[in-house]
């Protein structure tokens, strides 16, 4: 039993055994992740990952520097028959035992990507300082789909540079989900559960500026522009609970709309903890210990589950960071260019940008009324949700 903690304030990711010795090798590349500038989040999810390696490892009875390509297929096998550890209402049919109890679920196939990048990224580590000898045990192999025409992103030097496209042979295959938006009636039932103008200020920013919830929490009282109606999103490190923008490019995402700003101007002057000397816009309110500090990430998921919950909406896929996806949907659907929605979300690939144009192309809906004969745009009397 492997367990991961948060020491020096959070900065730091610390991973110790049963008995509470570190370990060493992990620990030294987890340091490493941060000295690069790797989000405290970024770097626990990477080490919760580990925790699988070391964890098959040791039922194995082999140490981490015996790890070989043969050996990380017996680890994604491992990998497959492992229980999800994610609390989550299960909406699905599930199997059962002979005993009549339920089958936990396994890790997802998307989870089990991430944990063979991260185990990757750990031996480049070690073959870099020396402390591996030999290749990686996740194996490369040559990207023999790379010359197939693809909607994907590619680099710009695709095709012409001499380096060959390489991909893991130890990877799953994941479905290319589409976003889900929040429909209007979720969102309004959403808006009137909300109890107070920092809550409302939050889902706002986020549903009509498109911001990331790190993108929100990390806010200062500088980053708003009221005059010029827009908001910075700058990249900081300071945040105390390590929200922070997932994107390291600074970018200005102007309001126009006549809610948000009146919204945040009104928790600013009225509900803020006016003696706070904290520069960020969005802290913890009431009287307990915690006033006055930043909101967290985890605080703004509890409010937007507690007010889903009141709104009755709550649905599994429902977190704060639907209401990005739901901004950027209507922005696709009312006619902004893929290049403008992309600088508007700051995504550094048009990748994700795509994503939305999925959602509900304009062009095929109307070559699509078109075939069927129909020449007026649909609407919500077509018996659309609207």
């Amino acid at each position: 039993m492997f367990t991961v903690r948060r020491a020096s304030g959070g900065e730091t990711i610390v991973l110790s055994d049963e008995d509470g010795a570190s370990a060493g090798p992990i620990c030294r590349f987890l340091a490493y992740l941060t000295a690069k500038g790797y989000s405290p989040n970024t770097v626990l999810a990477y080490a919760h990952d580990i925790v699988h390696l070391l964890t098959f490892l040791t039922s194995q009875h082999i140490d981490w520097t015996e790890f070989s390509a043969e050996r990380s297929v017996d680890f994604l096998l491992y990998l497959r028959s492992t229980p999800s550890k994610r609390r989550h209402r299960d909406w699905t049919i599930r199997l059962a035992t002979q005993d009549g109890v339920a089958m936990p679920a396994s890790l997802s196939a998307a989870t089990i990507n991430r944990v063979l990048v991260a185990v990757s990224a750990f031996y480049d580590w070690a073959i870099f300082i020396g402390a591996f000898p030999g290749a990686n045990p996740i194996v490369k192999i040559k990207d023999r789909t790379s010359w197939r025409a693809t909607d994907r992103h590619r680099p710009f030097l695709t095709g012409i540079s001499r380096q060959e496209p390489e991909v893991r042979e130890l990877r799953l295959k994941t479905v290319r989900r589409l976003p889900r938006p929040m429909n209007d009636l979720q969102i309004a039932s959403l808006s009137k559960a909300l109890r107070n103008l920092r809550d409302q200020s939050l889902i706002l920013l986020m549903l009509n500026a498109g911001l990331r919830p790190g993108e929100t929490l990390g806010l200062h009282l500088v980053d708003i522009s009221y005059g010029r109606r827009r908001i910075f999103v700058r990249c900081r490190d300071d945040h105390p609970r390590g929200a922070r923008s997932k994107s390291r490019t600074e970018r200005v995402v102007d309001l126009h709309d006549g809610a948000t700003l009146e919204t945040l101007n009104a928790y600013v002057m009225g509900e803020r903890p006016a003696e706070g000397v904290s520069p960020f816009v969005f802290l913890v309110g009431g009287t307990g210990k915690h006033r006055e500090e930043p909101l967290s990430y985890a605080g703004l998921v509890r409010m937007f589950a507690r007010a889903c919950e009141r709104a009755d909406i709550r649905e599994p896929w429902m977190t704060p960071h639907a209401l990005r996806h739901t901004h950027a949907t209507r922005m696709w659907e009312a006619g902004m260019r893929e290049l403008t929605l992309q600088q508007r979300l700051g995504h550094a690939s048009p990748e994700s940008t795509r994503i939305y144009t999925r959602v509900s192309d304009a062009v095929v809906v109307a070559e699509y009324r078109q075939a069927l004969g129909l020449s007026r745009d649909p609407s919500p009397a077509d018996g659309e949700p609207p």
